[in-house]
């Protein structure tokens, strides 16, 4: 009874690994498999694999005593403890998907190699000289950095420019101003004479 009850667990496992398999080569044909369809086979192979190595034979000649008295309970028993092996395993993976937000981060890496292979360009390979490859890395930067620090440099000539025509507008106003005050100061002195000369004749008419 052990042996027949152990080759329909094996035999099982068998059916399901090559359902599995026949489902990944459909999928490779028509695309790539997402991360999250790997997972779960991964987790799926790793519990039949698991279940072959736990078969009943073995099981039962752990307990030959009770396995002799009694073969249905031990192999009810054996039942229940994969069952709920099982179970506990895909649960546990399922909280750490969960947990790990591993369903977004799977198809967001899906996303990357997919917008990689659609690159043209050719990917970035280290040349193998440590000089070579700090120089290609750091002189694109650097050149950026120029480039950006030129457009300031050019931006803050406009913005001095602008002010020394707004200090040079300045002077001028405040040179205008001087003549001005100087106009008024002499216009008021030349006044102020012809007042005295002036009050002068009417003071003396002789």
């Amino acid at each position: 009874m052990a042996n027949a009850s152990g080759s329909n667990v094996g035999g099982s496992s068998g059916e399901v690994v090559g359902g599995e398999e026949s489902s990944l080569a459909e999928g490779s044909s028509t695309g790539r498999i997402p991360k999250v369809k790997v997972l779960d086979t991964v987790v799926d192979t790793f519990l039949q694999k698991l279940v072959s190595a736990g078969s009943y034979e073995r099981f039962a000649k752990c307990y030959k005593r009770f396995y002799k008295l009694q073969p249905e309970m031990t192999r009810l028993i054996y039942d229940q403890f994969i069952t709920q092996l099982q179970t506990s395993i895909r649960e546990e993976i399922a909280t750490i998907k969960e947990e790990g937000n591993l369903e977004a981060v799977l198809n967001s890496l899906d996303k990357i190699l997919e917008e990689a292979e659609d690159r043209k360009e050719p990917a970035w390979r280290p040349s193998g000289i440590p000089e070579d490859d700090v120089r290609s890395t750091l002189i694109p930067y650097f050149l950026q950095q120029q480039s950006s620090l030129k457009q300031l440099v050019q931006e803050q000539e406009k913005e001095n420019v602008k002010l020394a025509e707004m200090v040079l507008e300045g002077r001028k106003q405040v040179l205008e101003l001087q003549q001005q005050i100087q106009a008024r100061k002499q216009a008021w002195q030349a006044l102020s004479k012809n007042q005295r000369e002036l009050a002068a004749v009417l003071k003396d008419p002789e």
